[in-house]
């Protein structure tokens, strides 16, 4: 008799999609983060021959600077009801409650990154989210690759709000991983190309918001290759900005600005100010190689004159407004809070913790900085809080301060602290004389006449 072997079950292939089983596991209707370019357009059309599914789009205006009612005429055509069409404008929202509590912060990832894509990506994962709710979706869906920290952000935001949602990454899904393929895909099915990219790729790809430009990829994708100055778009080199400085002055309240020169603005009209002004001045470029959190190196360039701006002034007013040991506190937390952000985890519990704390420590810092931007540079000039300020005159004077501080208390504070120092010393001294007295004597021979 044939010996028989037991059944193995076969295992799936990694790099394919699983097949859909039945309509009933498929998702029913779709909310994808539409911008009404090529990639989210082949997208959309992906959706609908492969999940047959009902696609609601949604486009936000974050300051990106481009017109975003053309992607409701995009989406119409390709057969969209203008039900299931969302176009809004977040500018304010984006500023007023991710921006700025970002920068009560200070939050730099790696010491130089001020976190323009990272901090935009919750509030559109928020927004998906809400969207899906609202129109009884049960899934969403975006453009990121999966080879950047897009897609991490974008899920990790949607799932801490909407634990059971689906999930759809066609980058992860499909094999149209080649120009080639794409503008073959969109001549299939009628999605217009417009003339630049049939010619070509871009030199590079960028992303933009109220907060910065990003550029990276392509010919960037070379860590040694100098960017052409034609490449930057929201600030002027420093060698062709102005001669004559310009003073500024911010003024803040709880940590977030609220009038410049005197003029109250709402949040994303103090950033699009400072956005103008920065880069008049050449202010806010980077260029970085950085760590994914997907694990790999990439090299960005960045343009955020506004940003750059308001950390130095946000600065300015805690040096005189926060207590010594608040601002060490805030300092050694502020790498983590960043990378938080980063990584993508703004609705975690630790993010949100984090972020009680950072707010506590802002409820005295008000007044106001005047800060000097001369080509590419922002130095403080002035800083004052006629409410909030721990800067004792009286008390940092070198001159007579009529016996606001006592010097004499200084010789006991030094030796209190040196005390662990002195403590150490001796015992090196000690051990030294004991080594001392035990080492074996050097002895001499004297030499034969």
């Amino acid at each position: 008799m044939a010996k028989r072997w037991p059944r193995i079950a076969a295992l799936p292939n990694q790099n394919r999609p699983m097949p859909i089983s039945s309509k009933s596991s498929a998702p029913q209707r779709v909310v994808l983060a539409y911008s009404g370019g090529l990639d989210t357009s082949i997208i959309l059309k992906w959706l609908q021959d492969e999940y047959h599914c009902e696609v609601v789009t949604f486009t936000a205006d974050i300051g990106q600077g481009e017109e975003i009612e053309p992607a409701r005429l995009k989406a119409i055509k390709m057969g969209i009801k203008p039900s299931n069409i969302f176009i809004e404008d977040l500018r304010e929202e984006f500023v007023r409650d991710f921006v700025f509590p970002m920068f009560r912060a200070n939050a730099l990832y790696e010491g130089e990154y001020l976190l323009g894509t990272s901090i935009a990506r919750p509030l559109i994962a928020k927004r998906l989210v809400e969207i899906a709710r609202k129109t009884k979706a049960d899934a969403i869906s975006h453009g990121a690759t999966g080879k950047g920290n897009d897609q991490v952000r974008f899920e990790l935001g949607a799932y801490a709000l909407m634990p059971n949602v689906k999930i759809i990454a066609p980058w992860r899904e499909w094999d149209l991983l080649s120009r080639e393929k794409l503008m073959r895909y969109a001549d299939q099915h009628g999605i217009p190309v417009d003339g630049a990219k049939r010619k070509g790729p871009a030199p590079y790809s960028m992303d933009a918001n109220l907060l910065h430009i990003s550029y990276e990829g392509g010919i960037l994708e070379d860590p040694n290759y100098a960017p052409d100055d034609s490449m930057w778009r929201l600030t002027v080199s420093p060698e062709k900005a102005p001669n004559k400085p310009q003073v500024i002055e911010l003024t803040y309240k709880h940590g977030d600005v609220v009038a410049i020169d005197g003029v109250r603005m709402s949040a994303a009209k103090v950033l699009t100010h400072l956005n103008t002004v920065g880069g008049r001045h050449g202010i806010g470029r980077l260029d970085k190689v950085e760590n994914r959190y997907v694990g790999m190196k990439s090299r960005g360039c960045y343009e955020t004159p506004g940003g750059t701006i308001l950390l130095t002034g946000h600065r300015a007013i805690e040096s005189i407004t926060l207590d010594r040991e608040v601002l060490a506190l805030k300092e050694d937390l502020m790498p983590r809070y960043a990378r938080l952000i980063y990584n993508g985890y703004w609705f975690s519990p630790e993010r949100e913790l984090l972020q009680g704390l950072i707010d506590a420590s802002q409820a005295t810092a008000n007044g106001k900085v005047r800060l000097k931007l001369y080509k590419g540079t922002i130095m403080c000039v002035g800083r004052e809080s006629k409410t909030d300020s721990l800067f004792d005159t009286r008390i940092a004077t070198f001159d007579d301060d009529g016996g606001a501080y006592n010097q004499a208390d200084a010789g006991g504070f030094i030796k209190l602290n040196a005390l662990r120092m002195r403590i150490a010393g001796n015992l090196k001294n000690e051990r030294a004389a004991r080594a001392a007295k035990t080492a074996p004597r050097k002895t001499t021979l004297k030499k034969k006449a």
